[in-house]
């Protein structure tokens, strides 16, 4: 039996398919779970017209999705937060070296490698319970070691890459040897076993449970701009330091990014690492999402940001956190930092 087609038919079947092969797009795999992204990805498709799809899941499913399919996987960017992350990836050989003078000129050295980039940044600051302590007692994360802190600190798990990080810095700065002893003291002057999440340490730290914790400014900015009074009444118990401004600045993290080095849209991979340099991209990790700009001199309008202050950030290189990462955590291991 024959089938006819109708020209017409044919010739609009055509063109779909042409369309549908020409269309731009660029395949994202992202860690990060933050409903202000989608604005993000919205603008830089209608500046570009390349239509993001997107894969989101935890740092390490991804990173082994991207392993096991290979030559033929999709993937043509790798964004989450934590230096760490980044450096597992890089060091799994998922990313490619891109280069890029718009992304050298807005992105500065040490926030940056030639493989994977920082697009926003979180300090990360010591907290107290103002009823239990004074600001003056917990100037610096060394002083977190303090005997006269015994049985008021509280921490997340010493093997989370946040903690990862700032433990690689202090092995930068002040060697391993002393970077163990330090872990001795703090687990010495813990509260209770390590657990839960930063949030869980503030709730902590409000409530009298312990006097002093560590966390990311991210989950105290959100905290400071939530919509529950709950969440505002218990932001005025706890009190906010910059850790280590007379000396080293405070330990930073970040959120950020590579080219997949099997990407089949390359074109398009590095055009989104550049658009998420651009004041734009920065204004949104921003006012968004509580982040800072990496790119010097955007102006952003986050009244919570704003009410944290100004502050001397760490300039380590972050590919010089990625080589302590090992040594972090055995450290911490010996240490009982668990």
């Amino acid at each position: 039996m024959n089938f006819r087609i109708p020209l017409l038919a044919l010739a609009l079947a055509t063109v779909s398919l042409g369309t549908s092969a020409q269309e731009k797009v660029l395949n994202l795999y992202s860690a990060r779970h933050y409903q202000t992204d989608e604005a993000l990805y919205a603008n830089f498709t209608k500046q570009t017209g390349i239509r993001i799809n997107r894969i989101e899941g935890k740092e390490e499913e991804l990173m082994e999705r991207i392993r096991n399919e290979g030559a033929n996987s999709p993937a043509d960017i790798f964004i989450t937060v934590d230096a760490a992350r980044l450096a597992k990836a890089d060091e799994l050989g998922l990313f490619a070296s891109v280069k890029s003078p718009l992304l050298e000129s807005r992105i500065p050295a040490h926030l940056r490698t030639s493989t994977w980039f920082a697009f926003s940044t979180r300090a990360r600051v010591i907290i107290y319970n103002r009823s239990a302590l004074k600001a003056e007692q917990v100037q610096t994360y060394e002083s977190l070691a303090d005997p006269q802190l015994k049985s008021k600190l509280c921490s997340r798990s010493g093997a989370h890459p946040y903690n990862l990080s700032l433990v690689s810095s202090l092995i930068a700065h002040n060697g391993e040897a002393k970077t163990e002893e330090w872990a001795r003291g703090v687990v010495a002057n813990f509260a209770r076993a390590p657990k839960g999440g930063d949030t869980d340490q503030i709730k902590a730290v409000a409530a009298g449970e312990c006097g002093v914790a560590v966390s990311n400014t991210y989950y105290l900015a959100r905290l400071i701009r939530s919509d529950k009074v709950d969440d505002r009444r218990m932001m005025e118990r706890v009190g906010i330091v910059w850790p280590n401004q007379a000396t080293t600045g405070t330990h930073v993290n970040i959120s950020g990014g590579g080219m997949v080095k099997t990407s089949k849209n390359q074109e398009a991979a590095v055009k989104f690492l550049e658009y998420l340099a651009s004041d734009d991209a920065q204004r949104y990790f921003a006012d968004g999402n509580n982040e800072w700009p990496v790119v010097e001199g955007v102006a952003t309008d986050n009244p919570a940001l704003t009410a944290l202050g100004k502050f001397k950030a760490d300039t380590l290189p972050i590919a010089q956190l990625a080589k302590n990462m090992v040594a972090a955590q055995m450290l911490l291991d010996r240490a009982g930092y668990r």
